[in-house]
């Protein structure tokens, strides 16, 4: 019970941080210390170090030998562009994959994400919304290729949405989800494949 406090707490820390860093709270390039973290959440240093750890893995935050801990820097433009070529990459293999083998979980997940995304859009909070559209293609990427995968594809999108400037409507976002997974449902790879590439640009 102990281990799974911890844990939960862990999370809610690294979660609140997500937040922070997606929404611009916490500015590109700034500085983070565990003594004014670990003040700030009421925990100690230990558990603070190793949120630290989880969202340098995440591409969030930068980790550097004697220079401490800072948000990562926006992407410049050819980077951003790499990223892009990247997830997609992932993403187009874990389309395929999910195809071969769909699954109740597959619906479960993306379904929850769905609504999440729906519901983030009116409350217009800007960080949920993000959140909500990274849950949606993160459960077709465990659906294609389990937590190895999820582990390859989370820092690209991670660090690809620190400086996300496509702007939809909300109608639009939730349509786009909805034809990728449509078409995954409906064993349709090609349709799946180029809903996803308009989707991700």
């Amino acid at each position: 019970m102990q281990q799974t406090t911890v844990l939960a707490v862990k999370e809610q820390i690294a979660e609140r941080l997500r937040s922070e860093i997606i929404s611009g709270e916490l500015a590109p390039n700034q500085k983070l210390t565990e003594i004014e973290l670990a003040e700030r959440f009421g925990v100690s240093r230990g558990r603070i170090r190793d949120v630290l750890f989880e969202l340098s893995k995440e591409g969030l935050l930068v980790l550097r030998a004697n220079k401490g801990t800072s948000v990562a820097d926006v992407a410049p433009p050819d980077v951003q562009a790499l990223l892009i070529k990247l997830r997609l990459s992932i993403e187009t293999f874990a389309v395929r994959q999910a195809i071969k083998r769909p699954g109740e979980e597959l619906e479960k997940s993306f379904k929850r994400a769905l609504a999440d995304l729906a519901q983030s859009f009116q409350s217009g909070n800007f960080a949920e919304v993000t959140k909500a559209d990274i849950a949606c293609h993160r459960s077709i990427v465990r659906a294609g290729g389990g937590e190895d995968l999820v582990n390859l594809w989370q820092p690209v999108i991670m660090r690809m949405r620190m400086n996300y400037q496509r702007i939809t409507t909300p109608e639009e976002s939730i349509a786009e989800h909805e034809a990728i997974y449509n078409a995954i449902l409906a064993g349709d790879e090609d349709a799946a494949i180029a809903a996803l590439q308009a989707n991700v640009r």
